[in-house]
Formats: C-alpha cells, sequence, structure tokens
C-alpha cells in the first residue's frame, strides 16, 4: 500500500470523538458555546470564519472580522464519554453535555454569541 493510501486509512479508522467546545474572544472576553459529533469540524468552523462564510452566529462572524482571528481561542470543554449501553444515544448525551456548559458558563448577551 503506497504511503497516501495508507494515511487515509488511517485517518478513516481514527476514532471520531464528540464533544462541547467553547470559542473565545479574547479581546473582549466573549465566547460561543456549541457541540459536534466530531470535533474535527472545528477546522471547518475556522475555515468559514476565516473565509467570511460562518452564517449560523452572525455576531461572531462580524467580531472575527472586526478583531482578526488572532483574537479567538478555539478550546474542546469536555469530550463525551461513550457508553456500551443500548440505551445509550449519543445525540441525546451530547445535547445534555451541552446544556451543562451553557448553564455554566451563560454564554448569553453580553458574555457571548449564543442566544437565550
Amino acid at each position: 500500500m503506497d504511503y497516501k493510501k495508507e494515511l487515509k486509512q488511517q485517518f478513516k479508522e481514527a476514532p471520531v470523538d464528540a464533544g462541547v467546545y467553547q470559542i473565545k474572544n479574547e479581546t473582549n472576553g466573549k465566547i460561543l458555546v456549541g457541540s459536534t459529533k466530531n470535533l474535527k469540524t472545528l477546522n471547518g468552523i475556522k475555515f468559514m470564519l476565516t473565509n467570511g462564510t460562518y452564517t449560523t452566529h452572525k455576531e461572531l462572524q462580524e467580531e472575527w472580522n472586526h478583531f482578526g482571528k488572532d483574537a479567538f481561542q478555539f478550546e474542546v470543554l469536555e469530550k463525551l464519554k461513550k457508553k456500551d449501553d443500548p440505551y445509550f444515544t449519543e445525540k441525546e448525551a451530547l445535547l445534555e453535555l451541552e446544556e451543562k456548559w451553557l448553564e455554566e458558563l451563560q454564554p448569553f448577551g453580553e458574555r457571548g454569541y449564543n442566544k437565550n
């Protein structure tokens, strides 16, 4: 197997982590709390913000354009611990985890980009 094919195979077999993340504006302290089934998608969010195409949170995009990418920090707050329980659903567990962090950090209004 050539090197490229081997790398692609390793990428496909790498475990996919779900979790909760925050994007923090270091200039004004505002944060966005979000969750994803695949934490690797954070690179996609960075890409969209850099290209001005992130439409999910317009205020975040506007401030990214104003302050620049160096003013923002991406951080994984918590990875979802998967269970071998037949009643475990990743989607519900991820939603509960996100709610926990939203409750703790309160990223609404002047404090963040999330909508209440």
